[in-house]
Protein backbone atom coordinates (compact mmCIF):
# COMPACT_ATOMS: atom_id res chain seq x y z
CA UNK A 1 0.00 0.00 0.00
CA UNK A 2 1.14 3.56 -0.73
CA UNK A 3 0.48 4.49 2.91
CA UNK A 4 3.06 1.94 4.10
CA UNK A 5 5.57 4.76 3.61
CA UNK A 6 4.25 6.35 6.82
CA UNK A 7 2.99 3.40 8.87
CA UNK A 8 4.94 0.18 8.24
CA UNK A 9 8.18 -1.07 9.76
CA UNK A 10 10.50 -0.25 12.62
CA UNK A 11 11.55 3.16 11.28
CA UNK A 12 7.93 4.29 11.11
CA UNK A 13 7.28 4.01 14.86
CA UNK A 14 7.41 7.84 15.22
CA UNK A 15 4.88 8.21 12.39
CA UNK A 16 2.53 5.69 14.01
CA UNK A 17 2.89 7.52 17.28
CA UNK A 18 1.58 10.69 15.63
CA UNK A 19 -1.40 8.80 14.23
CA UNK A 20 -2.10 7.42 17.69
CA UNK A 21 -2.03 10.95 19.09
CA UNK A 22 -5.20 11.49 17.05
CA UNK A 23 -6.84 8.32 18.32
CA UNK A 24 -6.12 5.96 15.40
CA UNK A 25 -5.83 2.30 16.45
CA UNK A 26 -3.46 -0.33 15.10
CA UNK A 27 -6.42 -1.94 13.34
CA UNK A 28 -7.24 1.30 11.53
CA UNK A 29 -3.62 1.78 10.48
CA UNK A 30 -3.48 -1.71 9.01
CA UNK A 31 -6.28 -0.79 6.59
CA UNK A 32 -5.91 1.37 3.44
CA UNK A 33 -5.83 5.07 4.36
CA UNK A 34 -8.38 6.96 2.27
CA UNK A 35 -8.01 10.73 2.06
CA UNK A 36 -11.27 12.69 1.88
CA UNK A 37 -10.56 16.16 0.54
CA UNK A 38 -13.50 18.49 1.07
CA UNK A 39 -14.36 22.18 1.00
CA UNK A 40 -16.86 22.44 3.83
CA UNK A 41 -17.19 25.99 5.14
CA UNK A 42 -19.79 28.45 6.39
CA UNK A 43 -19.56 31.05 3.60
CA UNK A 44 -20.75 29.08 0.53
CA UNK A 45 -24.38 27.86 0.33
CA UNK A 46 -23.21 24.96 -1.80
CA UNK A 47 -20.72 23.91 0.87
CA UNK A 48 -22.51 24.57 4.18
CA UNK A 49 -23.75 20.95 4.26
CA UNK A 50 -20.61 19.20 3.00
CA UNK A 51 -19.81 18.02 6.52
CA UNK A 52 -22.86 15.71 6.19
CA UNK A 53 -21.61 14.47 2.81
CA UNK A 54 -18.15 13.82 4.27
CA UNK A 55 -19.67 11.85 7.17
CA UNK A 56 -21.54 9.69 4.66
CA UNK A 57 -18.39 9.11 2.60
CA UNK A 58 -16.57 8.09 5.77
CA UNK A 59 -19.31 5.58 6.55
CA UNK A 60 -18.99 4.09 3.09
CA UNK A 61 -15.21 3.81 3.34
CA UNK A 62 -15.47 2.08 6.72
CA UNK A 63 -18.14 -0.33 5.46
CA UNK A 64 -15.79 -1.36 2.66
CA UNK A 65 -12.77 -1.87 4.90
CA UNK A 66 -10.85 1.41 4.68
CA UNK A 67 -9.84 4.10 7.15
CA UNK A 68 -11.17 7.54 6.12
CA UNK A 69 -9.09 10.63 6.87
CA UNK A 70 -10.65 14.01 6.08
CA UNK A 71 -8.91 17.29 5.27
CA UNK A 72 -10.19 20.63 4.02
CA UNK A 73 -9.36 23.12 1.30
CA UNK A 74 -10.57 26.62 0.44
CA UNK A 75 -13.51 27.71 -1.70
CA UNK A 76 -14.93 30.97 -3.04
CA UNK A 77 -18.64 31.73 -3.39
CA UNK A 78 -18.82 33.46 -6.76
CA UNK A 79 -22.17 35.05 -5.94
CA UNK A 80 -20.85 36.69 -2.77
CA UNK A 81 -17.56 37.57 -4.50
CA UNK A 82 -19.41 39.18 -7.42
CA UNK A 83 -19.04 42.86 -8.37
CA UNK A 84 -16.14 43.76 -6.08
CA UNK A 85 -12.42 43.00 -5.72
CA UNK A 86 -13.22 39.50 -4.48
CA UNK A 87 -14.19 38.35 -7.98
CA UNK A 88 -10.58 38.81 -9.09
CA UNK A 89 -9.70 35.93 -6.76
CA UNK A 90 -12.35 33.45 -7.88
CA UNK A 91 -10.77 31.81 -10.95
CA UNK A 92 -7.36 32.13 -9.32
CA UNK A 93 -8.60 30.03 -6.41
CA UNK A 94 -8.79 27.03 -8.75
CA UNK A 95 -4.99 26.76 -8.77
CA UNK A 96 -4.73 27.07 -4.98
CA UNK A 97 -7.32 24.31 -4.56
CA UNK A 98 -5.50 22.03 -7.00
CA UNK A 99 -2.15 22.72 -5.36
CA UNK A 100 -3.47 22.20 -1.83
CA UNK A 101 -5.03 18.82 -2.63
CA UNK A 102 -1.85 17.77 -4.43
CA UNK A 103 0.22 18.82 -1.41
CA UNK A 104 -1.97 16.90 1.03
CA UNK A 105 -1.94 13.83 -1.18
CA UNK A 106 1.83 13.82 -1.56
CA UNK A 107 2.80 14.82 1.99
CA UNK A 108 0.49 12.15 3.44
CA UNK A 109 0.58 9.23 0.99
CA UNK A 110 -3.04 8.14 0.97
CA UNK A 111 -3.87 4.89 -0.77
CA UNK A 112 -6.89 6.44 -2.47
CA UNK A 113 -8.99 9.61 -2.28
CA UNK A 114 -12.58 10.83 -2.39
CA UNK A 115 -12.95 14.52 -3.23
CA UNK A 116 -16.02 16.43 -1.99
CA UNK A 117 -16.56 19.84 -3.63
CA UNK A 118 -19.65 21.54 -5.00
CA UNK A 119 -19.07 24.99 -6.43
CA UNK A 120 -17.48 26.69 -9.39
CA UNK A 121 -13.69 26.57 -9.07
CA UNK A 122 -13.59 23.87 -6.41
CA UNK A 123 -14.81 21.10 -8.71
CA UNK A 124 -12.26 21.71 -11.50
CA UNK A 125 -9.50 22.46 -8.99
CA UNK A 126 -10.02 19.13 -7.25
CA UNK A 127 -10.26 17.30 -10.59
CA UNK A 128 -6.95 18.82 -11.65
CA UNK A 129 -5.33 17.59 -8.44
CA UNK A 130 -6.92 14.15 -8.80
CA UNK A 131 -5.33 13.74 -12.22
CA UNK A 132 -1.96 15.05 -11.04
CA UNK A 133 -1.82 12.61 -8.15
CA UNK A 134 -3.28 9.75 -10.22
CA UNK A 135 -4.05 7.49 -7.29
CA UNK A 136 -7.40 5.63 -7.15
CA UNK A 137 -9.97 8.39 -6.64
CA UNK A 138 -13.44 9.66 -7.41
CA UNK A 139 -15.57 12.71 -6.73
CA UNK A 140 -18.92 13.13 -4.99
CA UNK A 141 -20.36 16.63 -4.91
CA UNK A 142 -22.85 18.33 -2.61
CA UNK A 143 -25.65 18.59 -5.17
CA UNK A 144 -27.81 21.41 -6.56
CA UNK A 145 -30.01 23.82 -4.62
CA UNK A 146 -33.77 23.65 -5.06
CA UNK A 147 -35.45 26.41 -7.05
CA UNK A 148 -37.52 28.95 -5.12
CA UNK A 149 -41.06 30.16 -5.81
CA UNK A 150 -42.08 33.80 -6.21
CA UNK A 151 -45.36 35.12 -7.60
CA UNK A 152 -46.22 31.67 -8.93
CA UNK A 153 -42.94 31.18 -10.83
CA UNK A 154 -39.69 29.28 -10.26
CA UNK A 155 -36.88 31.63 -9.22
CA UNK A 156 -33.20 31.36 -8.40
CA UNK A 157 -30.17 33.52 -7.63
CA UNK A 158 -30.03 35.02 -11.13
CA UNK A 159 -33.63 36.18 -10.69
CA UNK A 160 -32.36 38.44 -7.90
CA UNK A 161 -29.49 39.83 -10.00
CA UNK A 162 -31.95 40.56 -12.79
CA UNK A 163 -34.34 42.04 -10.22
CA UNK A 164 -31.85 44.87 -9.59
CA UNK A 165 -32.17 45.89 -13.24
CA UNK A 166 -35.96 45.53 -13.08
CA UNK A 167 -36.12 47.93 -10.14
CA UNK A 168 -34.01 50.42 -12.10
CA UNK A 169 -36.35 49.97 -15.08
CA UNK A 170 -39.40 50.51 -12.82
CA UNK A 171 -40.85 47.08 -13.63
CA UNK A 172 -40.40 45.82 -10.06
CA UNK A 173 -40.77 47.56 -6.72
CA UNK A 174 -38.11 47.48 -4.03
CA UNK A 175 -40.61 45.68 -1.80
CA UNK A 176 -41.03 42.94 -4.42
CA UNK A 177 -37.25 42.65 -4.74
CA UNK A 178 -36.98 42.20 -0.97
CA UNK A 179 -39.57 39.41 -1.15
CA UNK A 180 -37.74 37.80 -4.08
CA UNK A 181 -34.45 38.02 -2.17
CA UNK A 182 -35.99 35.91 0.61
CA UNK A 183 -37.47 33.32 -1.76
CA UNK A 184 -34.85 32.78 -4.46
CA UNK A 185 -32.39 30.51 -2.63
CA UNK A 186 -34.55 28.18 -0.50
CA UNK A 187 -31.98 25.52 0.44
CA UNK A 188 -28.32 24.64 0.61
CA UNK A 189 -26.63 23.41 -2.55
CA UNK A 190 -24.97 24.79 -5.67
CA UNK A 191 -27.15 27.55 -7.16
CA UNK A 192 -30.20 26.17 -8.98
CA UNK A 193 -29.76 26.03 -12.74
CA UNK A 194 -27.18 24.91 -15.28
CA UNK A 195 -24.68 27.41 -13.94
CA UNK A 196 -20.95 26.66 -13.68
CA UNK A 197 -21.03 24.55 -10.51
CA UNK A 198 -23.78 22.26 -11.72
CA UNK A 199 -22.26 22.18 -15.20
CA UNK A 200 -18.98 20.92 -13.79
CA UNK A 201 -20.69 18.40 -11.50
CA UNK A 202 -22.61 17.01 -14.49
CA UNK A 203 -19.47 16.88 -16.63
CA UNK A 204 -17.57 15.06 -13.86
CA UNK A 205 -20.26 12.38 -14.02
CA UNK A 206 -20.09 12.32 -17.83
CA UNK A 207 -16.31 12.03 -17.69
CA UNK A 208 -16.68 8.89 -15.58
CA UNK A 209 -14.98 10.26 -12.45
CA UNK A 210 -18.19 10.41 -10.37
CA UNK A 211 -21.03 7.96 -9.81
CA UNK A 212 -24.32 8.24 -11.74
CA UNK A 213 -26.50 10.92 -10.14
CA UNK A 214 -23.62 13.12 -9.03
CA UNK A 215 -24.62 16.04 -11.23
CA UNK A 216 -28.35 16.20 -10.53
CA UNK A 217 -29.48 14.65 -7.21
CA UNK A 218 -30.60 17.64 -5.06
CA UNK A 219 -28.44 18.65 -2.12
CA UNK A 220 -31.28 18.13 0.37
CA UNK A 221 -32.29 14.69 -0.90
CA UNK A 222 -31.63 11.55 1.12
CA UNK A 223 -30.42 10.06 -2.17
CA UNK A 224 -27.45 12.46 -1.99
CA UNK A 225 -26.39 10.96 1.34
CA UNK A 226 -26.78 7.47 -0.08
CA UNK A 227 -24.69 8.48 -3.09
CA UNK A 228 -21.92 9.70 -0.77
CA UNK A 229 -21.93 6.37 1.09
CA UNK A 230 -21.74 4.53 -2.23
CA UNK A 231 -18.82 6.77 -3.24
CA UNK A 232 -16.98 5.73 -0.09
CA UNK A 233 -17.51 2.09 -0.97
CA UNK A 234 -16.70 2.60 -4.66
CA UNK A 235 -13.29 4.11 -3.92
CA UNK A 236 -12.33 0.92 -2.11
CA UNK A 237 -13.15 -1.04 -5.24
CA UNK A 238 -11.00 1.34 -7.29
CA UNK A 239 -8.19 0.78 -4.80
CA UNK A 240 -8.40 -3.01 -4.96
CA UNK A 241 -8.74 -3.03 -8.77
CA UNK A 242 -5.94 -0.44 -9.11
CA UNK A 243 -8.08 1.79 -11.36
CA UNK A 244 -6.65 5.29 -11.49
CA UNK A 245 -8.11 8.60 -12.73
CA UNK A 246 -5.98 8.70 -15.88
CA UNK A 247 -7.25 5.23 -16.78
CA UNK A 248 -10.71 6.80 -16.89
CA UNK A 249 -10.08 10.38 -18.09
CA UNK A 250 -8.89 9.52 -21.59
CA UNK A 251 -9.32 11.62 -24.73
CA UNK A 252 -12.43 9.58 -25.54
CA UNK A 253 -13.88 10.28 -22.09
CA UNK A 254 -13.28 14.02 -22.52
CA UNK A 255 -15.04 13.87 -25.90
CA UNK A 256 -18.00 12.24 -24.15
CA UNK A 257 -18.04 14.99 -21.53
CA UNK A 258 -17.93 17.69 -24.21
CA UNK A 259 -20.87 16.03 -25.96
CA UNK A 260 -22.87 16.18 -22.72
CA UNK A 261 -21.77 19.82 -22.32
CA UNK A 262 -23.36 20.63 -25.68
CA UNK A 263 -26.51 18.60 -25.05
CA UNK A 264 -27.17 20.26 -21.69
CA UNK A 265 -26.24 23.82 -22.65
CA UNK A 266 -23.65 24.16 -19.90
CA UNK A 267 -21.85 27.28 -18.67
CA UNK A 268 -19.23 28.94 -20.89
CA UNK A 269 -16.83 28.44 -17.98
CA UNK A 270 -16.58 24.77 -18.97
CA UNK A 271 -14.49 25.99 -21.91
CA UNK A 272 -11.95 27.24 -19.34
CA UNK A 273 -12.06 24.28 -17.00
CA UNK A 274 -12.33 21.24 -19.27
CA UNK A 275 -9.09 22.02 -21.20
CA UNK A 276 -7.28 22.74 -17.91
CA UNK A 277 -8.43 19.40 -16.45
CA UNK A 278 -7.51 17.61 -19.68
CA UNK A 279 -4.05 19.18 -19.60
CA UNK A 280 -3.44 17.57 -16.20
CA UNK A 281 -4.46 14.23 -17.75
CA UNK A 282 -2.04 14.71 -20.64
CA UNK A 283 -4.91 15.22 -23.11
CA UNK A 284 -4.85 18.16 -25.51
CA UNK A 285 -8.21 19.84 -26.20
CA UNK A 286 -7.80 22.84 -28.55
CA UNK A 287 -10.53 25.47 -28.31
CA UNK A 288 -11.73 24.66 -31.83
CA UNK A 289 -12.71 21.17 -30.60
CA UNK A 290 -15.75 22.69 -28.90
CA UNK A 291 -17.12 23.87 -32.26
CA UNK A 292 -16.49 20.45 -33.77
CA UNK A 293 -18.46 18.74 -31.00
CA UNK A 294 -21.18 21.41 -31.05
CA UNK A 295 -21.65 20.85 -34.76
CA UNK A 296 -22.55 17.19 -34.30
CA UNK A 297 -24.32 17.16 -30.91
CA UNK A 298 -27.73 18.85 -30.63
CA UNK A 299 -28.96 20.82 -27.63
CA UNK A 300 -31.64 18.58 -26.09
CA UNK A 301 -32.16 20.06 -22.58
CA UNK A 302 -33.46 23.60 -21.99
CA UNK A 303 -32.30 24.37 -18.47
CA UNK A 304 -32.22 27.48 -16.30
CA UNK A 305 -31.05 30.19 -17.08
CA UNK A 306 -31.54 29.77 -20.84
CA UNK A 307 -34.69 27.65 -20.48
CA UNK A 308 -37.45 26.79 -18.02
CA UNK A 309 -36.30 23.50 -16.50
CA UNK A 310 -34.42 22.95 -13.23
CA UNK A 311 -31.73 20.48 -12.19
CA UNK A 312 -34.33 18.77 -10.02
CA UNK A 313 -36.51 18.21 -13.09
CA UNK A 314 -33.50 16.93 -15.04
CA UNK A 315 -32.81 14.49 -12.20
CA UNK A 316 -36.42 13.27 -12.25
CA UNK A 317 -36.17 12.82 -16.04
CA UNK A 318 -33.20 10.45 -15.65
CA UNK A 319 -30.29 12.83 -15.15
CA UNK A 320 -26.96 12.85 -16.96
CA UNK A 321 -27.07 9.10 -17.60
CA UNK A 322 -30.36 9.46 -19.50
CA UNK A 323 -28.93 12.34 -21.53
CA UNK A 324 -25.96 10.15 -22.46
CA UNK A 325 -28.27 7.28 -23.33
CA UNK A 326 -30.11 9.59 -25.75
CA UNK A 327 -26.81 10.77 -27.27
CA UNK A 328 -26.11 7.20 -28.34
CA UNK A 329 -28.67 7.97 -31.06
CA UNK A 330 -26.56 10.75 -32.60
CA UNK A 331 -24.60 9.99 -35.74
CA UNK A 332 -21.28 9.94 -33.90
CA UNK A 333 -22.69 8.43 -30.68
CA UNK A 334 -20.47 8.22 -27.59
CA UNK A 335 -17.38 6.21 -26.74
CA UNK A 336 -19.03 3.38 -24.79
CA UNK A 337 -15.95 1.32 -23.90
CA UNK A 338 -14.38 3.93 -21.62
CA UNK A 339 -13.95 3.00 -17.96
CA UNK A 340 -15.88 4.70 -15.15
CA UNK A 341 -15.59 4.77 -11.36
CA UNK A 342 -18.51 2.34 -11.11
CA UNK A 343 -16.07 -0.36 -12.19
CA UNK A 344 -18.11 -0.81 -15.38
CA UNK A 345 -17.75 0.72 -18.81
CA UNK A 346 -19.93 3.63 -19.84
CA UNK A 347 -21.92 1.36 -22.15
CA UNK A 348 -22.66 -1.02 -19.28
CA UNK A 349 -23.79 1.89 -17.10
CA UNK A 350 -26.08 3.25 -19.82
CA UNK A 351 -27.87 -0.07 -20.19
CA UNK A 352 -29.62 0.87 -16.94
CA UNK A 353 -30.49 4.44 -17.99
CA UNK A 354 -33.87 5.57 -19.34
CA UNK A 355 -35.37 8.91 -20.36
CA UNK A 356 -38.45 9.45 -18.18
CA UNK A 357 -39.64 12.81 -19.53
CA UNK A 358 -39.33 13.71 -23.21
CA UNK A 359 -39.96 17.41 -22.59
CA UNK A 360 -37.02 17.70 -20.19
CA UNK A 361 -34.72 15.46 -22.25
CA UNK A 362 -35.76 15.69 -25.87
CA UNK A 363 -34.98 13.20 -28.60
CA UNK A 364 -31.95 14.02 -30.74
CA UNK A 365 -34.44 14.05 -33.63
CA UNK A 366 -36.46 16.80 -31.91
CA UNK A 367 -33.87 19.00 -30.15
CA UNK A 368 -34.26 22.50 -28.79
CA UNK A 369 -31.41 23.51 -31.12
CA UNK A 370 -29.69 21.56 -33.88
CA UNK A 371 -26.26 22.60 -32.57
CA UNK A 372 -24.82 22.26 -29.08
CA UNK A 373 -25.05 24.87 -26.35
CA UNK A 374 -21.64 26.53 -26.80
CA UNK A 375 -20.05 28.25 -29.80
CA UNK A 376 -16.50 29.54 -30.29
CA UNK A 377 -16.20 32.69 -32.41
CA UNK A 378 -13.15 33.86 -34.34
CA UNK A 379 -12.30 37.06 -36.21
CA UNK A 380 -10.19 40.18 -36.08
CA UNK A 381 -11.44 40.84 -32.53
CA UNK A 382 -10.71 37.30 -31.36
CA UNK A 383 -7.86 35.70 -33.31
CA UNK A 384 -7.50 33.02 -30.62
CA UNK A 385 -11.24 32.68 -30.09
CA UNK A 386 -14.14 33.85 -27.91
CA UNK A 387 -16.97 31.90 -26.32
CA UNK A 388 -20.75 32.31 -26.17
CA UNK A 389 -23.54 30.17 -24.72
CA UNK A 390 -25.55 30.15 -27.93
CA UNK A 391 -28.38 28.09 -26.45
CA UNK A 392 -29.24 31.06 -24.19
CA UNK A 393 -29.29 33.67 -26.99
CA UNK A 394 -32.56 34.99 -28.42
CA UNK A 395 -32.97 34.15 -32.16
CA UNK A 396 -32.95 37.83 -33.14
CA UNK A 397 -29.52 38.30 -31.48
CA UNK A 398 -27.75 35.42 -33.23
CA UNK A 399 -26.40 38.01 -35.66
CA UNK A 400 -26.07 41.57 -34.37
CA UNK A 401 -24.08 44.61 -35.29
CA UNK A 402 -23.86 47.94 -33.59
CA UNK A 403 -21.62 50.68 -32.21
CA UNK A 404 -19.03 49.79 -29.60
CA UNK A 405 -19.66 51.23 -26.13
CA UNK A 406 -16.27 50.78 -24.51
CA UNK A 407 -15.49 50.39 -20.81
CA UNK A 408 -12.19 49.48 -19.22
CA UNK A 409 -13.80 47.94 -16.13
CA UNK A 410 -16.94 46.09 -15.13
CA UNK A 411 -17.83 48.83 -12.66
CA UNK A 412 -17.89 51.52 -15.37
CA UNK A 413 -20.10 49.36 -17.58
CA UNK A 414 -22.50 48.51 -14.76
CA UNK A 415 -22.92 52.16 -13.86
CA UNK A 416 -23.66 53.08 -17.48
CA UNK A 417 -26.23 50.29 -17.87
CA UNK A 418 -28.09 51.11 -14.65
CA UNK A 419 -28.01 54.83 -15.49
CA UNK A 420 -29.80 54.16 -18.79
CA UNK A 421 -26.86 55.22 -20.97
CA UNK A 422 -26.88 52.01 -23.05
CA UNK A 423 -29.22 52.08 -26.04
CA UNK A 424 -30.88 49.33 -28.07
CA UNK A 425 -28.47 48.18 -30.78
CA UNK A 426 -25.29 48.92 -28.79
CA UNK A 427 -22.44 46.47 -28.29
CA UNK A 428 -21.07 46.85 -24.76
CA UNK A 429 -17.32 46.14 -24.62
CA UNK A 430 -15.75 45.42 -21.23
CA UNK A 431 -11.99 44.99 -21.53
CA UNK A 432 -8.84 44.69 -19.42
CA UNK A 433 -10.69 41.99 -17.49
CA UNK A 434 -8.86 38.87 -18.74
CA UNK A 435 -6.70 36.48 -16.70
CA UNK A 436 -3.83 39.00 -16.58
CA UNK A 437 -5.72 42.26 -16.93
CA UNK A 438 -8.54 41.59 -14.46
CA UNK A 439 -6.53 40.16 -12.93
CA UNK A 440 -8.24 36.81 -12.46
CA UNK A 441 -10.74 37.05 -15.36
CA UNK A 442 -13.72 38.22 -13.25
CA UNK A 443 -17.26 37.14 -14.08
CA UNK A 444 -19.66 39.70 -15.51
CA UNK A 445 -22.95 38.55 -13.98
CA UNK A 446 -23.98 41.98 -12.71
CA UNK A 447 -23.86 43.84 -16.06
CA UNK A 448 -25.31 40.92 -18.04
CA UNK A 449 -28.15 40.54 -15.54
CA UNK A 450 -28.73 44.30 -15.57
CA UNK A 451 -29.06 44.22 -19.37
CA UNK A 452 -31.71 41.49 -19.09
CA UNK A 453 -33.46 43.16 -16.16
CA UNK A 454 -33.70 46.49 -18.00
CA UNK A 455 -35.31 44.86 -21.01
CA UNK A 456 -32.29 45.10 -23.34
CA UNK A 457 -31.57 41.37 -23.65
CA UNK A 458 -32.94 41.21 -27.21
CA UNK A 459 -31.30 44.38 -28.49
CA UNK A 460 -27.86 44.75 -26.83
CA UNK A 461 -24.79 42.50 -27.14
CA UNK A 462 -21.85 42.40 -24.75
CA UNK A 463 -18.28 41.26 -25.41
CA UNK A 464 -15.44 40.96 -22.91
CA UNK A 465 -12.02 39.42 -22.36
CA UNK A 466 -13.38 38.51 -18.93
CA UNK A 467 -15.84 35.70 -18.44
CA UNK A 468 -19.44 35.11 -17.44
CA UNK A 469 -21.29 33.35 -14.71
CA UNK A 470 -23.10 30.22 -15.79
CA UNK A 471 -26.19 32.27 -14.97
CA UNK A 472 -25.58 34.68 -17.84
CA UNK A 473 -27.97 34.65 -20.79
CA UNK A 474 -28.21 36.73 -23.94
CA UNK A 475 -25.72 37.67 -26.68
CA UNK A 476 -22.79 37.79 -24.28
CA UNK A 477 -19.42 36.81 -25.74
CA UNK A 478 -16.57 36.20 -23.29
CA UNK A 479 -13.00 34.89 -23.13
CA UNK A 480 -12.05 37.18 -26.05
CA UNK A 481 -8.44 36.21 -26.73
CA UNK A 482 -5.79 37.53 -26.79
CA UNK A 483 -6.94 39.74 -23.93
CA UNK A 484 -6.50 43.50 -23.90
CA UNK A 485 -3.71 43.38 -21.32
CA UNK A 486 -1.72 41.19 -23.74
CA UNK A 487 -2.19 43.63 -26.61
CA UNK A 488 -5.22 41.85 -28.02
CA UNK A 489 -7.42 43.64 -30.59
CA UNK A 490 -10.21 44.17 -28.04
CA UNK A 491 -7.89 46.70 -26.40
CA UNK A 492 -7.34 48.60 -29.68
CA UNK A 493 -10.89 49.37 -30.80
CA UNK A 494 -12.52 52.74 -30.14
CA UNK A 495 -15.88 54.09 -29.03
CA UNK A 496 -18.51 54.00 -31.77
CA UNK A 497 -16.76 51.64 -34.17
CA UNK A 498 -19.05 49.00 -35.62
CA UNK A 499 -18.81 45.50 -34.16
CA UNK A 500 -20.44 42.49 -35.81
CA UNK A 501 -21.33 39.54 -33.56
CA UNK A 502 -22.30 36.67 -35.87
CA UNK A 503 -22.94 33.64 -33.66
CA UNK A 504 -24.43 31.63 -36.51
CA UNK A 505 -21.35 32.27 -38.65
CA UNK A 506 -18.98 31.83 -35.64
CA UNK A 507 -17.34 35.25 -36.17
CA UNK A 508 -16.56 38.32 -34.05
CA UNK A 509 -15.43 41.27 -36.11
CA UNK A 510 -14.77 45.01 -35.87
CA UNK A 511 -15.15 47.01 -39.08
CA UNK A 512 -11.67 48.53 -39.20
CA UNK A 513 -8.97 47.45 -41.63
CA UNK A 514 -5.89 45.50 -40.62
CA UNK A 515 -3.52 48.37 -41.49
CA UNK A 516 -5.26 50.64 -38.99
CA UNK A 517 -5.26 47.85 -36.41
CA UNK A 518 -1.51 47.40 -36.93
CA UNK A 519 -0.86 51.14 -36.48
CA UNK A 520 -2.75 51.12 -33.20
CA UNK A 521 -0.92 48.01 -32.05
CA UNK A 522 2.47 49.68 -32.61
CA UNK A 523 1.58 52.58 -30.34
CA UNK A 524 -0.20 50.51 -27.68
CA UNK A 525 1.35 50.35 -24.21
CA UNK A 526 0.31 47.87 -21.52
CA UNK A 527 -1.46 49.49 -18.58
CA UNK A 528 0.05 49.24 -15.10
CA UNK A 529 -1.13 46.21 -13.12
CA UNK A 530 -4.24 46.80 -11.03
CA UNK A 531 -2.90 44.77 -8.10
CA UNK A 532 0.84 44.67 -7.38
CA UNK A 533 1.16 42.58 -4.22
CA UNK A 534 0.08 39.21 -2.91
CA UNK A 535 -1.14 36.04 -4.59
CA UNK A 536 -3.22 37.64 -7.32
CA UNK A 537 -0.23 39.72 -8.49
CA UNK A 538 1.83 36.53 -8.80
CA UNK A 539 -1.09 34.86 -10.58
CA UNK A 540 -1.29 37.68 -13.14
CA UNK A 541 2.40 37.25 -13.96
CA UNK A 542 2.10 33.47 -14.40
CA UNK A 543 -1.30 32.87 -15.98
CA UNK A 544 -1.79 31.94 -19.63
CA UNK A 545 -4.50 32.82 -22.12
CA UNK A 546 -8.16 32.15 -21.49
CA UNK A 547 -8.21 30.38 -24.87
CA UNK A 548 -6.13 27.56 -23.38
CA UNK A 549 -7.86 27.31 -20.02
CA UNK A 550 -6.02 30.07 -18.08
CA UNK A 551 -3.40 27.53 -17.02
CA UNK A 552 -0.48 28.75 -14.93
CA UNK A 553 2.82 28.72 -16.79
Amino acid sequence: MRSDAVKKGLARAPHRSLFKAMGYTNEELQRPLIGIGHAHNEIIPGHIHLDKIVDAVKAGVRMAGGTPIAFATIGVCDGIAMSHTGMKYSLASREIIADSVEIMGQAHPFDAMVLVPNCDKVVPGMLMAMLRLNIPALMVSGGPMLTGRFQGKDVHLISVFEGVGRVKANTMTIEELNELEDAACPSCGSCAGMFTANSMNCLTEALGLALPGNGTIPAVAAARIRLAKMAGMAVMNLFHEEIRPRDIATKEAFENAMAVDMALGCSTNTVLHVPAIAWEAGVELPLATFNEVSGRVPHICSLIPGGPHSLQQLNEAGGVQAVMRELLNTESGLHQNVKTVTGHTLGENLNRATVRDREIIRSVDNPYHQQGGIAVLYGNLAPEGAVVKQSAVAPEMMCHQGPARIFDSEEEAQSAILAGRINPGDVVVIRYCGPKGGPGMPEMLSPTSAIIGMGLGKSVALITDGRFSGGTQGACVGHVSPEAADGGPIGLIREGETIVVDITGKTLHCEIDEAEMSRRRESWQPPPPKITTGYIARYARMVGSGSSGAILK
